[in-house]
């Protein structure tokens, strides 16, 4: 029994009643939360000529961007949309942005088969709990061999869940498995000169997986030792054979989906608990013209992605280089006060990155990672004090939860950049109960709604 014959037997059998309503309740908040960081993709200066790029404008399935495509054409854009802000949450156990491949194809498959709400949800509560036991198979290994695991992963969590929605029996899902990992791709090289393309890659996964069903449905066949053989996923991405039988044995059994992490800043996530630490200091009364010096500790599977070249990390090429500059982010926070969405649209000031070069870097001791995502800081200042912080790991995960409020809030101030508060709040309570809709015809049309030229400014009050 392959690790794939193990998936495609979870996917065909398992029901909505199945699924714990803790994990349910879980999933519909991650839901909420991707479709809100979709929208407000969508509106980007970088990301609004994507859809014509995709060929959006014509089909049966939901552009997050308004509007309607293919559901291969909506599956990749919309993954790209929901990972293009680095707003998009995380299982950090696993390092899976779950959502930016969990939605699209969810959303996309859904559509396709004329679907419930909770069939929606079904799917993509399957794509989640896939993705994850691969990227937990081999912790970090895929990073550090410059490959994003989402991409990897994703492709074969996406596989499963359309799969299913098209009602294909075990083994036909099998061979769709067989056909996603066969294409399944994602590089970082993206970090080299801060691309953007690094959002396409779930995008590229939820397209491949959709994909991957048909191609099954009509009778290509996949190879059933694509995850767990000699040539396959395990093996060629993460330099290993073997290590999934142990996760995959859990499926249905032990829920890892609620463990996903909430992001509360639009930046790589490794950075969060710095941000963390650092409002912490200016609580503390620290203020960007007091620094000194900053010196961090970092986890050495963390150094790849947000520590080199320093250089680049302290004066990023662009604002979205500045995503995964652990200085750049940092200095940010000081000097502005803040880390958003808006934050990353402009061009680097002289002055960050003036603050950002006096923060230096060290390899923690002991760190956990990526078990956790932990982080310390060490300042001097000019007048000769020193201050420091420590946080032992990332909020938003199911260890340190944010409330449901905190998340609906998040919805609201991403889904107005894109759509008048008229439509946010309706489409809050749908998603809300989405297991509720007969059909996503509703859901649709709130979704394909034009851009809104001037959004409402939202307050939690309101």
């Amino acid at each position: 029994m392959t690790a794939a014959r193990v998936i495609a037997g979870f996917a065909a059998d398992l029901r909505l009643d199945d699924v714990p309503l803790a994990v349910r309740e879980a999933a519909c908040l991650h839901l909420i939360d991707a479709i809100g960081v979709g929208l407000a993709s969508s509106v980007g200066e970088g990301q609004r000529g994507w859809p014509a790029a995709m060929r959006a404008g014509g089909g049966i399935a939901t552009c997050l961007s308004g509007g309607q495509a293919g559901p291969n054409e909506a599956a990749m854009l919309n993954g790209a949309l929901i990972h293009a802000l680095e707003y998009d949450d995380t299982h950090t156990a696993s390092v899976i942005h779950g959502s930016a491949v969990a939605a699209p194809v969810a959303l996309a498959a859904a559509e396709a088969e004329q679907a419930s709400g909770a069939d929606l949800l079904l799917n993509y509560v399957i794509a989640w709990e896939v993705m994850i036991r691969i990227g937990l198979a081999a912790p970090g290994i895929f990073q550090a061999r410059g490959f994003q695991v989402t991409a990897i992963a994703g492709a074969i969590g996406a596989a499963a869940a359309a799969a299913r929605q098209r009602g294909l029996p075990a083994e036909s899902i099998a061979h769709a498995i067989g056909i996603a990992g066969s294409q399944a791709s994602g590089l970082l090289a993206f970090l080299e000169d801060g691309s953007s393309v690094k959002a396409l890659n779930p995008g590229w996964a939820a397209q491949t997986g959709i994909m991957a069903a048909s191609l099954a449905a009509s009778g290509m066949t996949g190879p059933a030792g694509v995850l767990d053989g000699p040539m396959g996923v395990m093996q060629v991405f993460a330099g290993q054979v073997g290590d999934l039988s142990e996760q995959t044995a859990k499926l249905g059994h032990r829920w890892h989906l609620p463990d996903a992490a909430f992001k509360l800043y639009p930046c790589c996530h490794y950075i969060h608990p710095f941000l963390e630490a650092t409002e912490q200091l200016m609580a503390q009364g620290l203020r960007a013209h007091q620094v000194d010096s900053i010196t961090v500790d970092v986890a050495a599977g963390q150094v790849p992605l947000i520590c080199e070249p320093w250089t680049r990390r302290q004066a990023p090429s662009s604002g979205y280089d500045g995503k995964w500059g652990l200085a750049y982010c940092i200095a940010l926070m000081l000097q502005t006060g803040k880390v958003d969405v808006a934050s990353f649209e402009t061009t680097p000031t002289d002055a960050v990155i003036a603050l950002a070069r006096r923060i230096d870097w060290r390899v923690m001791k002991n760190a956990k990672f990526p078990q956790v995502f932990p982080a310390h800081m060490a300042v001097k200042t000019a007048q000769g004090a020193s201050l420091s912080a420590t946080i032992e790991d990332v909020r938003g995960t199911s260890k340190r939860p944010v409330g449901t409020d905190s998340i609906e809030t998040k919805f609201m101030q991403n889904a107005l950049r894109r759509l008048p508060e008229s439509t946010c709040r309706p489409l809050l309570a749908m998603l809300t109960n989405i297991c509720d809709a007969p059909d996503l015809s509703a859901l649709s049309k709130l979704l394909r709604m034009p851009i809104e030229q001037k959004p409402l400014a939202f307050s939690h009050a309101n």
